[in-house]
């Protein structure tokens, strides 16, 4: 795999194949990252997505959020939150502003492992908005939120890009990543069908109207 980082592009991912045992995760995959843009991973196998992410680059400029994950499951989440906040040099305030903004209250004296699946999706989108990387990579970001939820982290996440943060979202749920993504990268058996706006993928696909469902049907 080569990886790059030019100006207008952030990162540049050229080439990549994974094999995991008799299974090809990822077939001769190219694509990039352009700075302050929401780039979606779109797949029927959420996991093709994961073996993206696992690929070693520079962990320096990301931090990622994988999912089924419950670090420090045994200490309260304002513990967790306030060691995230000094272990990434973030002033009590903007703490203070993520847990308001997710709506953690609730939790704060709760253990990590207490938390409902919703609330557990909230605590772990807090570390990552904690976090000062300038990408931030996250695997299903919506899972386990109902839909009010999901449309406030959406408005989050897309103030995150607006201050100048790079995000890269795996989301399975097809209606999940056109409501946030600038852009979309199409995968199928570890392969690359394509990738763009809806617009273009719309013209990739040959079709003139509809959703990223009806361009992934056509493309496969």
């Amino acid at each position: 795999m080569n990886l790059t980082v030019s100006s207008s592009v952030y990162l540049q991912f050229n080439n990549i194949s994974k094999h995991y045992g008799d299974i090809q995760a990822l077939k001769d995959v190219s694509f990039d990252i352009r700075q302050t843009e929401i780039l979606g991973l779109i797949g029927p196998n959420v996991l093709h997505h994961g073996k993206i992410l696992s690929v070693p680059h520079r962990k320096q400029q990301m931090f990622y959020l994988p999912d089924g994950i419950m670090p420090y499951s045994e200490l309260p989440v304002s513990r967790v939150l306030e060691f995230f906040s000094r272990l990434f040099g973030v002033q009590a305030h903007r703490m203070n502003t993520v847990i308001t903004q997710l709506g953690l209250e609730p939790t704060l004296g709760k253990k990590v492992k207490a938390l409902s699946k919703g609330f557990n999706r909230r605590y772990l989108l807090a570390v990552a908005l904690l976090s000062t990387q300038p990408l931030l990579i996250l695997d299903e970001p919506f899972d386990g939120l109902d839909l009010r939820q999901m449309l406030g982290v959406i408005d989050i996440l897309k103030q995150t890009s607006s201050r100048g943060r790079t995000l890269l979202l795996s989301i399975h749920q097809l209606a999940d990543a056109q409501r946030i993504c600038d852009r979309f990268i199409l995968l199928d058996g570890g392969k690359l069908l394509g990738m763009g706006t809806l617009e273009a993928l719309r013209t990739k696909a040959g079709i003139t109207e509809g959703g990223l469902e009806e361009v992934f049907l056509a493309l496969t």
